[in-house]
Order: C-alpha cells, then sequence, then structure tokens
C-alpha cells in the first residue's frame, strides 16, 4: 500500500505513467479515501491509461466498462445465459417423468447460469480497478444506474438478492466531456481536470515509453504537436499520437523530424483529412 503521493507517483512511473503533482495526489486520495475518481479532459490527455497504469502499479486486475449510448444494466452488470438454461430445463424435462416445475425454475436461476459483465466482476473480484471509460457516451439513465453501485458498492439480483463487495474497488470514471455529467454523479467522486502535459514532460514521456527516441527527436515531436494542439483541428492529438508519431518515425529510421518526413507521417498524428490539409500547408511554420 503507498503511503504519500510522491509514493504513487513512482509506483505509477515504474509503469511508464508519468504523473504529475496533482494527477498523483487525486489518485492518491481516491486511493486512501475509498472514493471513485472522476477523469476529465480532451482525448488522449492520459485518463484511461491512469487506470490501467494504476492497475497495474498497484498490482490489481483491472476490469473495464466501455460506455456507449444505448448501453444498459443488462451489458453493464449481468445476464442470464438463456440458451443454457433452456438446455437445462430441457434436460430435466427429459430425465424425468414427473417434473417439480418449481424446483425446476430455481435452479435455472443460480450462479452457474448468470453472466457476470463488468460491473458485477469489479464487485465479486475485488480489489481491483473499476475502469468506467467515457461515461459522458452513456444516457442519463445509466449515470442514474451506476448511483447505487458508487453509494453502497453492491448491487441487488432479483432472483439471487443483493450482491456486496467485501472491499470497495478503485473505480476511475473518465469522460471527454462531449456532455456534462450530471452533478449527483460527480458528488459522489473525487475530480480531477486532465490538461496535456507541457513541453518537458511530454519530452520525458516519449523517451520512457519509446527509449529508442533521442532527446532532439522527441522535442521536435513534442513542440510540433503543441503547435498542433493550438490551431482549430477537427482532432487534436493527444500524447497517444505523439506516441504514434514517435513510433512511425522511428520505424523509418528517422532521427530528426523534417519536412518531407512529417508531410508523409501525419496519418499517425491527425486523424482527418480535412485536418492534414490545412497542416501541410503550414509544415514549414510548424516545424521552424
Amino acid at each position: 500500500m503507498v503511503n504519500s503521493p510522491e509514493e504513487l507517483a513512482t509506483a505509477l512511473e515504474g509503469t511508464g505513467y508519468l504523473a504529475d503533482e496533482g494527477v498523483a495526489t487525486a489518485a492518491f486520495l481516491a486511493l486512501r479515501m475509498r472514493r471513485p475518481l472522476f477523469c476529465e479532459g480532451e482525448p488522449g490527455t492520459g485518463k484511461t491509461s491512469l487506470a490501467v497504469a494504476l492497475a497495474r502499479s498497484l498490482g490489481l486486475p483491472l476490469i473495464r466498462l466501455q460506455c456507449h449510448e444505448g448501453i444498459d444494466a443488462a451489458q453493464a452488470l449481468y445476464e442470464w445465459d438463456f440458451p443454457r438454461q433452456l438446455l437445462h430445463l430441457r434436460a430435466l424435462e427429459a430425465g424425468s417423468e414427473t417434473l417439480d416445475v418449481d424446483a425446476a425454475e430455481q435452479s435455472l436461476y443460480t450462479q452457474r447460469f448468470l453472466l457476470a459483465r463488468p460491473l458485477l466482476k469489479a464487485l465479486t473480484e475485488s480489489p481491483c480497478v473499476l475502469l468506467v471509460d467515457e461515461i459522458d457516451r452513456a444516457d442519463d439513465e445509466f449515470e442514474a444506474f451506476l448511483l447505487q453501485l458508487l453509494d453502497e458498492n453492491a448491487v441487488t439480483i432479483p432472483e439471487l438478492g443483493e450482491v456486496r463487495a467485501a472491499e470497495p474497488p478503485l473505480v476511475v470514471l473518465t469522460s471527454n466531456r462531449t456532455r456534462e455529467v450530471h452533478d449527483a454523479l460527480k458528488r459522489r467522486c473525487l475530480y480531477h481536470w486532465l490538461a496535456h502535459p507541457d513541453l518537458s514532460r511530454e519530452v520525458a514521456i516519449l523517451r520512457r515509453r519509446l527509449p529508442g527516441v533521442g532527446e532532439r527527436l522527441a522535442t521536435q515531436i513534442a513542440v510540433a504537436v503543441r503547435r498542433l494542439r493550438e490551431l482549430e483541428l477537427l482532432k487534436p492529438p493527444g500524447v497517444a499520437e505523439s506516441l504514434d508519431w514517435a513510433q512511425a518515425l522511428l520505424a523509418l529510421d528517422r532521427d530528426e523530424l523534417d519536412v518531407e518526413t512529417a508531410a508523409r507521417t501525419l496519418g499517425a498524428v491527425l486523424k482527418y483529412t480535412e485536418d492534414m490539409e490545412r497542416v501541410r500547408a503550414k509544415l514549414d511554420a510548424l516545424l521552424a
């Protein structure tokens, strides 16, 4: 168990995640206070990677729930394995001339036929890190459903009763802020906004994650990406795109970023043709 934000930052660094003081403190408090950590920020700022790094550094399993439009409790919590239940019922019918209907019904709703989804797994397998990724993509009803779990670390399955975590999981919720998440959910969490790293930290991230990248190339990439973020692009690049760009240049055996190479590898850092066309016209200034 870590005893300070500094110890946690060191543990995270051991996994390749370079956390600044704010991130390390927020994560440490979530761990110590047993409160969910709600991370907001632009795409690519390391919100999901933080949860992965926490799991690795703490030696805990990571259970991930990827949110999307229309996600419901069945997809997130549990489902009954209806095909296996049907086969079981047919086997009971075939093996008995006088089927006890009540006993047969009870035998259908047991752990044997329960398909645990991420939220139920987090409760039954805790201690663990539960990542609820991109909660802003889910709808209001799903947010409301999460409240009981965050409040009580328990859910109720009508056929089986209450399932409660012996130890609360460390919950990390992320949002790209495509919509505002309700205050009721935020109140139950510690909050942290993850911004893009400053220049020196981004250079350090590149060199830590990709040891083959030299200081000069890492600095050139970090400076260029920071300038790209200042443009009004459809999708400004995050740290993930910085790493992709560096990997692309390593694959081409480049040790510096020039205009020609940048033009050939823009697909590693930009994801829309409109952005690529706009940036190609400014590459000289971008790399100056």
